[in-house]
């Protein structure tokens, strides 16, 4: 097999030069959708050119903005790669691949080597970078597929999980905020996430009404027994419905509606930017980094897990902490939290749940042990 691998690799390189003088920007982001054209036996016509342009659009919206950054970043460090191995990147050749991935496992120089779930979201990277160029990247390869089954074999290890934001934490996290707008928004950003169990990206998509802007994530509805989220989400379009609290001072539907009425939003973006004297919105939709970010600034401000170090404190919470706060926090049959998450499974539901009785249906009891 490393003979083979070495003299296709040859091969591979021999053929990459040519492509190369053909695709000069093949280290540059590839965009979606700007290599769907008409076939070169159909005339273009009016109609069939602003056909293309969207398709072209569509094609766009296929992936969420961080996940084009992350194949972006994927296709850059492997094209570097290659340039420094004396190869090319195109057109695609599993032996380099597979030796790639070797590298990233293993590790060289001063790059330390990746988990296994980074190796495979790299892989997945370049897989699409090779299709945006009309490539098709064969994983199943065996130069590929036994590189990377090896990898995991050897290096495979289980998830590391943040930790959850229960309910007394988020308690303490929100009495450390103000009173003026951006308490308000940081209020309504960690209750709403809470009790929403959202994802941070989710938590910003969010707008005032249906279609309000052509990047929403979703639009929240107001009744006087709670709030109604309709979200595109990950798995697809779903509904979360949000109760108001027992007092106003942890309701999530009312710290939202102060926000609104404050920061005088009733269009556009939900949580958006504020100026700096922190007197106006901005019509600037936040970023879902603020959202970690904020999560990370009032677990330490509310001093929680005080007996770690505060670089360990701020590794330990993220975005996700609010989701698997409330799968470990809410007391109620697994299928009800399973539908807020969105979950397909139960499986995916339980891996939230950081506390939980794990012995509650005991099979060797039932089975007469």
């Amino acid at each position: 097999m490393l003979r083979d691998m070495s003299e296709n690799t040859e091969k591979s390189s021999s053929e990459a030069a040519n492509w190369s003088s053909i695709n000069e920007d093949n280290e540059s982001d590839a965009v979606p959708g700007e290599a769907l054209t008409l076939p070169s036996h159909v005339a273009g016509t009016g109609s069939l050119d602003r056909l293309v342009d969207t398709a072209r659009d569509y094609a766009r919206a296929a992936a969420s903005e961080n996940t084009l950054k992350a194949y972006a970043k994927d296709w850059a460090h492997f094209a570097r790669w290659c340039r420094l191995k004396g190869a090319e990147p195109l057109p695609p050749s599993p032996e380099m691949i597979g030796l790639y991935l070797a590298d990233l496992a293993s590790g060289s120089g001063a790059s330390p080597a990746l988990s296994v779930s980074t190796i495979d979201r790299r892989l997945s990277g370049l897989a699409w970078n090779y299709a945006q160029r009309g490539f098709a990247l064969d994983r199943k390869n065996r130069h590929i597929a036994t590189v990377l089954a090896g990898i995991k074999r050897k290096h495979a290890r289980p998830p590391v999980q943040k930790a959850a934001i229960l309910a007394e934490d988020i308690l303490a996290m929100v009495a450390t905020l103000a009173f003026d707008l951006r308490g308000l928004r940081g209020r309504a950003i960690l209750l709403l996430g809470y009790a929403g169990g959202l994802r941070r990206s989710e938590i910003v998509s969010l707008d005032v009404h249906k279609d309000d802007t052509p990047d929403s994530g979703g639009w929240i509805e107001i009744f006087d027994k709670g709030a109604l989220l309709t979200l595109n989400a990950k798995t697809g379009w779903r509904e979360v419905e949000i109760g108001r609290g027992s007092k106003d001072q942890t309701c999530p539907v009312h710290a939202l509606e102060q926000w609104l009425h404050f920061a005088k939003i009733d269009f556009g973006p939900v949580f958006v930017g504020i100026s700096r004297d922190g007197k106006r919105a901005s019509e600037t939709r936040l970023n879902d980094k603020h959202v970690a970010r904020l999560i990370k600034r009032t677990v330490l401000d509310a001093g929680i897990r005080s007996d770690l170090p505060e670089k360990d404190r701020l590794a330990l919470f993220s975005g996700h902490s609010l989701r698997a706060g409330l799968a470990s926090s809410a007391e109620v049959d697994e299928r009800y939290v399973q539908k807020h998450l969105g979950h397909a499974s139960a499986e995916m539901t339980r891996r939230y749940q950081r506390r939980r009785d794990r012995f509650r249906v005991n099979l060797t009891k039932a089975a007469g042990l």
